[in-house]
């Protein structure tokens, strides 16, 4: 590799200042997916003080930065958004939106994508091809990559390769980690109305108790995880809300179930679908009741590409040393919104350990979660190394 691969990491540090910097800025003016105007704004204004010229979809911007010389492009993806989520006022950085927080790390990840600019646009005549900064609304809500996929981000110049990170937690500070194939779930949102009868609760074998109804579709449901999806597979299926009856001394008539249906293939999410609709309209019927299913798709499941996923771990390893990097045995159920770009794309979606020394952590979503920032340079240098590599191998 070229020196300036081996300089990437102090290089990368050298930024620290400036990466806390713009990542407590950001961190102050959450906002919610498809409404990040201010933050918009601010990559915006990044973009041009690094002369990369960009594009606006709504409020997403997609940057362009190319090399000396034509060849492969790579894309560097960065979620915007934040969480309806009150903040601890006790920070010096904290929240200047009222019931907005940056709980799940965005302010971080567009950091390290700002950084990835910076670090490059200086070098800009030592690499061929291009990369591309895909700033993107409405990871939390209503998948905001897709519309972007949609919109052409992923062409004029054609992405060959998409990389995409996510702060971690439960791992110290620097650390990477990685994880080949199925990564992150399918999510599917179900929608369950139960349609009995009214009567008299003295009198309920005059009516049909949809509560009664509800039940048993719900002890249903939890079977067929157990008993028709293998136990080498994975599935969850959670009811999160129910809603249903009018007073104490009336059998309900209706029922309202939504939940959740995960999975990490598209086998099982197909079949799960199927047999829930199949399963709860049938006991319904026993009954007496009738039964309305919808399953909404949401994300996909997130496939990582092998060979993506060995370029980043062997960049990682390079540059960090291999006690650093370590290889996710199992999958996780959460889902993300960077599943769409790789169902168009090669890529990989990796963790960036973002965990404070000396205790543990709080979670994602938590009104207490922040970072060790000394991530920062870390997660600038592991992406600027893995698209320079791919780059370079291409020339």
């Amino acid at each position: 590799m070229s020196d300036l691969f081996h300089t990437i990491l102090s290089e990368a540090r050298s930024l620290e200042g400036w990466l806390v910097d713009m990542r407590r800025s950001l961190h102050r003016v959450p906002e919610p997916g498809n409404e990040e105007h201010e933050t918009s704004a601010a990559i915006r204004a990044e973009l041009d003080e690094l002369h990369i010229p960009y594009r606006q979809i709504g409020t997403a911007v997609v940057g362009l930065l190319e090399g000396s010389r034509p060849g492969r492009c790579v894309a560097l993806r960065a979620d915007m958004d934040a969480l309806p989520i009150d903040e601890p006022a006790d920070r010096p950085y904290a929240s200047l939106h009222s019931g907005y927080m940056h709980a799940c790390g965005h302010d971080a990840h567009m950091a390290v994508a700002l950084g990835a600019a910076r670090l490059l646009s200086a070098h800009r005549q030592d690499f061929a091809g291009a990369v591309k900064f895909l700033f993107q609304p409405a990871e939390e809500t209503t998948g905001g990559a897709r519309p972007m996929i949609e919109a052409g981000c992923l062409e004029d110049p054609h992405v060959d390769l998409v990389l995409g990170l996510h702060v971690a937690p439960d791992m110290p500070a620097g650390h990477i980690e990685v994880k080949p194939g199925s990564f992150y779930g399918a999510s599917d949102n179900l929608h369950i109305v139960i349609r009995g009868k009214s009567s008299h609760a003295a009198y309920p074998e005059q009516g049909i108790d949809a509560i009664v109804v509800s039940a048993a579709v719900i002890q249903a449901l939890q079977t067929l995880v157990s008993r028709s999806i293998s136990a080498l597979d994975s599935a969850v299926i959670t009811i999160g809300k129910i809603q249903g009856g009018k007073r104490s001394n009336i059998v309900a008539d209706e029922v309202t179930l939504t939940g959740t249906i995960r999975t990490l293939s598209e086998d099982v999410r197909r079949f799960l679908c199927s047999k829930t609709v199949e399963t709860c309209t049938q006991i319904a019927a026993a009954f007496g009741a009738s039964c309305e299913v919808q399953t909404i798709p949401s994300y996909p499941v997130l496939v990582n590409d092998e060979q993506a996923t060995e370029l980043v771990r062997d960049t990682a390893t390079d540059i960090l040393g291999a006690s650093m990097v370590h290889l996710r045995p199992k999958p996780v159920l959460g889902v993300e919104d960077f599943a769409y770009y790789l169902r168009e794309r090669p890529g990989t979606f990796w963790h960036l350990g973002c965990g404070k020394p000396g205790r543990a952590s709080p979670p994602l979503h938590s009104p207490e979660f922040d970072i060790d920032e000394g991530c920062l340079a870390v997660g600038v240098a592991v992406q600027v190394a893995s698209a320079l590599r791919y780059l370079q191998r291409a020339s």
